[in-house]
């Protein structure tokens, strides 16, 4: 037993020694995806024995697409993985922290799309540019390397949209290296050129004959000839080159000549650097002798050099990088060698400037915590906070200065379904100022962690929260220091002293946070008690039922002034703004917040029922994109609407008054996506949706930063909550903008928006009249039709953009608007779908401007694929 014990120690001892011994050759730590691999698909291919598995739990986004196997000869390039959605789309990838990994992506196109057109995109790290891939043929593989230190445990690739084919990806290879290898004053290196000298074959040498998976190319220097070995090359350094690649080297031919070595680089290069790695394959006899030096142009880089028999040795200007340039290298014996010199491989990196911090490793960690736990489907992919360009949707970030890591200072999970409590996460972005939690389905208490961070802004309308408001929160919401918004849950107190009954009370925070007292609301259920109640007095006292109804309505409302305040916020009613069916609006001043006053004339009877629809939905709905509702008034026959102030007008002035200064094609896109994200929260984001029934340019008004919010909600109807997806309605609109469809069924859908947002779409497109008697097509939608089947789709763009616009943005945008004039609404978008479109379009745009990159010329576009136009025009004023 004994023996028995002494030799199985001694077998774990001598096995423990040769795991150490051969640990440099084994794959640990090594990521091997096969990118495009069916999930939980893995395989070991053959000609380097390294291990792959499939990609798909690594990324979020992609689909698969296959190599012909003729081209693709190997296993790991049979597969693709293409991004034909989002402009920006990332591998995550865990790693440890603080070590030096060669990080590889491989890219093989292949015909794979069938399109024999190689698309050229940026691939980054992290928050940062590493490389612009620009392939030159469809059958070659290419390789790019970064040497690269992760700060954090995660490491991000990110393939990202220049506006020129759809990015894919073949493999994506990590391999931890030592820590002493390729070191930089700063920064990561980028490989330029890696080559075996001298060799006998034109094989790639790789793992497993070089333990870190580096990649060699056989290549012949002019004016040499090769020599070989049969022997083994030991190593007595870190960089260990493979024993296959120093076994061949190159001398000059001419042995009295020097070796010549030329090395250069081109492009926005910062820094180079060289490694030449030596060692001395021949058996010299005594008397021969092989020392040389290095120079570099006319000045010794190194010498006398003397390389070892069997051993190698690397030689390299960690300490003094060089400048981008050309340069000439001759290797040449001294006075006292005859032997001449020779160079077995080398190596050539450029610096890669990364200067863009990552996102704090703490908010990082909060928010992948937050999307994992709370299954949020947005495309949150890379660092969410950098690039700027390319920042989550929903997050809003401080950059403070260049040595500090951008933090998140706003979170918008509005419209997210969210369910359960209030997630604890949030707790862990220590810097968050606003958080916007509405229209979800959160339910449980109110945290108390809130009150530790520094919110300014908190939103949980909407939601199904029940007990007491942490008074801190409450405090500091009566003291003006946070915007506090809780209504929509009927079951939230903000008492310590809440019972039962109470919480059967819809409680709402003012929207002016500043303002002192609360207004304690009249229960629902009384409410509904006493409509119901005088309803069945309807005959015989029509007057007063309206008159209560319509007092007991606006008891709900947010904040009530009265016609002497009113005069007063407009100075007597001095400087009009506009004038409507509905009476005329004025500015004014509300303390020091400019205002616009909506005075209803005493005449309007369909402008009262505007009036009533008006407040009711905008005390209901909050949503950065749709004009806010400062307070209203109702005394006597004197009713008025107080907005805020949008002080650059409405969208169709600026279109179509001819003014000097008109929007670029990247602002337009702006507007355009901030007007459709308003109407998409109202067909997505209320219960019941809301459909706005007067979609136009003039309701879509600009603020001082032309910031744009949907206006004028009176003729907005909701739809069922259960049991149809339509309105039975008397029609109501613009002509020009109104729904055949609609105009003929009475039938309202959401679709009936989205026909009205392309009209308005294709106004932001042309600059035109929807209406004009001039043109041969009198409708806007016919005339883009007519021009498009004329082939000259980019014909219809506002002239005074000149060509300062990306062709394919301009395409996609002019495709959406006519997709959404479809006749039939079962042919239209649904308006999720529109904001989608919108935002590729828009950052198609913003990566033209950011680059530089110059829009093709008009003359080379090809004619899109249009959906057919119905040939029924849209409903026109006779």
């Amino acid at each position: 037993m004994v023996f028995r014990l002494l030799f199985l120690i001694k077998f774990l001892i001598v096995l423990s020694l040769t795991v150490i011994l051969i640990h440099g050759q084994d794959q640990t730590g090594f990521i091997s995806l096969d990118c495009g691999l069916p999930e939980k698909t893995n395989y070991t291919d053959e000609d380097t024995g390294l291990n792959y598995i499939s990609d798909a739990s690594f990324v979020e986004t992609g689909i698969s697409k296959i190599v012909l196997r003729e081209i693709a000869f190997r296993r790991p390039l049979e597969h693709v993985r293409s991004f034909p959605d989002g402009v920006r789309n990332c591998y995550n990838v865990e790693v440890v922290k603080d070590t030096k990994y060669l990080i590889r992506a491989v890219f093989l196109y292949g015909n794979y799309d069938g399109l024999t057109k190689i698309p050229e995109f940026d691939l980054y790290i992290g928050p940062n540019k590493w490389v612009n891939l620009e392939m030159d043929d469809t059958t070659s593989i290419f390789r790019e390397e970064l040497i690269h230190v992760p700060k954090f445990n995660l490491v991000s690739v990110c393939l990202v949209k220049t506006g020129s084919g759809t990015p894919f990806i073949s493999a994506l290879e990590i391999r931890p290296l030592d820590k002493g290898l390729y070191t930089t004053v700063s920064g990561s290196l980028s490989l330029w050129n890696r080559r075996n000298i001298g060799s006998a074959t034109d094989e790639i040498v790789r793992f497993p004959d070089d333990v870190f998976d580096r990649v060699w190319y056989s290549y012949n220097l002019d004016g040499a000839t090769n020599i070989t070995t049969n022997e083994t090359i030991e190593f007595d350094n870190l960089f260990r080159p493979p024993s296959t690649v120093m076994t061949s080297a190159s001398i000059p031919t001419n042995k009295s000549a020097p070796l010549e070595l030329s090395l250069g680089t081109y492009g926005n290069i910062y820094q180079f650097y060289v490694y030449l790695h030596f060692a001395e394959i021949v058996k010299l006899e005594p008397n021969q002798t092989r020392i040389f030096n290095i120079s570099l142009g006319e000045e010794n880089w190194y010498g006398p050099l003397t390389p070892t028999y069997l051993t190698s040795t690397t030689i390299h200007n960690v300490e003094y990088p060089l400048d981008q340039g050309d340069y000439d290298f001759s290797l040449f014996k001294t006075g006292n060698s005859n032997q001449p010199p020779l160079l077995n491989a080398y190596e050539t990196y450029v610096l890669v400037d990364l200067s863009q911090l990552q996102t704090h490793q703490d908010d990082v960690d909060a928010i992948l915590k937050i999307k994992s736990t709370n299954k949020i489907s947005r495309n949150w992919q890379g660092d969410p906070c950098a690039p700027q360009d390319y920042i989550w949707q929903g997050v809003n970030c401080t950059y403070s200065n260049t040595s500090s890591p951008p933090v998140i200072i706003s979170l918008d999970l509005s419209s997210s379904e969210l369910t359960g409590e209030i997630p604890s996460d949030i707790f862990n972005l220590k810097s968050l100022e606003t958080l916007d939690l509405s229209n979800n389905n959160l339910t449980g208490s109110v945290p108390y962690f809130l009150t530790k961070l520094p919110l300014k802004s908190l939103n949980l309308a909407g939601n199904s929260l029940i007990g007491t408001i942490p008074a801190d929160l409450w405090d500091k919401s009566q003291r003006g220091l946070l915007l506090l918004k809780i209504d929509g849950n009927p079951n939230l107190c903000i008492s310590n002293s809440c019972n039962k009954k109470k919480k059967k009370m819809n409680v709402t925070v003012p929207v002016a946070a500043a303002i002192a007292g609360v207004i304690i609301l009249v229960g629902l259920a009384m409410i509904l008690w006493r409509l119901k109640r005088k309803k069945k007095q309807v005959e015989s006292e029509p007057r007063k039922i309206e008159a209560e109804t319509r007092r007991e309505v606006l008891e709900l409302k947010k904040r009530q002034f009265t016609i002497s305040e009113v005069e007063q916020m407009t100075n007597d009613f001095q400087r009009i703004l506009g004038r409507g069916g509905f009476g005329t609006v004025y500015h004014g001043y509300l303390d020091n917040l400019e205002v616009a006053v909506k005075m209803l004339s005493p005449s309007s009877v369909q402008g009262y029922k505007e009036f009533q629809a008006e407040v009711n939905l905008l005390l209901r709905v909050h949503h950065k994109n749709l004009t806010s509702l400062v307070g209203y008034c109702e005394e006597g026959n004197n009713m008025a609407l107080i907005y805020e102030y949008m002080s650059n007008g409405n969208l169709r002035d600026h279109l179509l008054d001819g003014r000097t200064k008109v929007f670029s094609w990247e602002g337009r896109l702006q507007i355009a996506l901030e007007s459709a994200q308003g109407l998409e929260y109202l067909h997505n984001g209320c219960k019941p949706p809301i459909i706005h029934r007067d979609v136009k340019t003039t309701n879509i008004l600009l603020s001082n930063n032309f910031q744009a919010k949907l206006a004028d909600f009176g003729l907005s109807r909701t739809c069922p909550v259960e049991g149809g997806s339509h309105v039975s309605t008397a029609v109501a609109g613009t002509p020009g903008y109104l729904d055949l469809e609609y105009y003929g069924s009475s039938w309202l859908t959401e679709k009936s928006d989205v026909f009205s947002f392309g009209v308005v779409l294709l106004e932001i497109i042309t600059s035109r009249e929807v209406i004009s008697r001039t043109r041969e097509k009198a409708h806007l939608s016919e005339w883009v039709s007519s021009m498009v089947k004329n082939g000259d789709i980019l014909g219809v763009v506002d002239s005074r953009l000149g060509e300062q616009f990306d062709v394919d943005s301009v395409q996609k945008v002019v495709e959406l608007a006519m997709v959404c004039v479809s006749a039939t609404s079962a042919d239209r978008p649904t308006m999720t779908q529109v904001v989608i479109k919108l935002n590729e379009c828009l950052a198609i745009e913003v990566a033209r401007t950011r680059d530089g990159y110059s829009s093709q010329s008009k003359s080379s576009v090809e004619l899109m694929t249009m959906p057919t136009h119905s040939g029924l025009t849209p409903l026109v004023p006779r």
